[in-house]
């Protein structure tokens, strides 16, 4: 890929902050289009994909939509929408609480948890496209992206 001056065409930045904000734009969106295309052949979006992921990590248990929206990492997505378009593909079940009949309980269905399942066994081969940093670099840079957000 080389540098963000390369990808951009861009030689100068007004200072390194500028520059990081805009090499880190730059490579989520990247890392955007890299799962696009990677969910493609298994007909879901990386959101869609979020939301699975939430699903089952609690898993045999229900969330509300409230709850997969606050665990969500693209805050700006539509969950209403996102769980709607999961469940016409029977990979989510929603149904009225029955404790409460304002709250929806959300679970992720058998189908659902075997596309994940799919997923995981290539996730493997995914990440070694990812390989252009080392473990300890990629902690280092999750520890100083972790440190921008404060």
């Amino acid at each position: 890929m080389g540098t963000i001056e390369e990808a951009i065409k861009q030689s100068k930045f007004n200072n390194d902050h500028e520059k990081v904000v805009v090499n880190i734009l730059y490579t989520a969106s990247w890392l955007e289009s890299y799962n696009i295309q990677r969910f493609k052949p298994f007909g879901i979006s990386p959101q869609q994909f979020n939301v699975l992921r939430i699903l089952r990590g609690s898993f045999p248990n229900a969330l509300r939509l409230s709850d997969i929206t606050e665990r969500m990492i693209d805050k700006n997505s539509n969950a209403t929408r996102l769980v709607e378009k999961l469940r016409q593909k029977s990979l989510v079940k929603r149904e009225i609480c029955k404790h409460n009949r304002r709250q929806v309980d959300i679970w992720i269905t058998q189908k659902g948890l075997d596309l994940l399942s799919q997923l995981d066994a290539k996730a493997e081969e995914w990440l070694k496209e990812l390989q252009g940093i080392s473990k300890e670099e990629a902690g280092q840079l999750c520890e100083l992206l972790d440190r921008l957000r404060g």
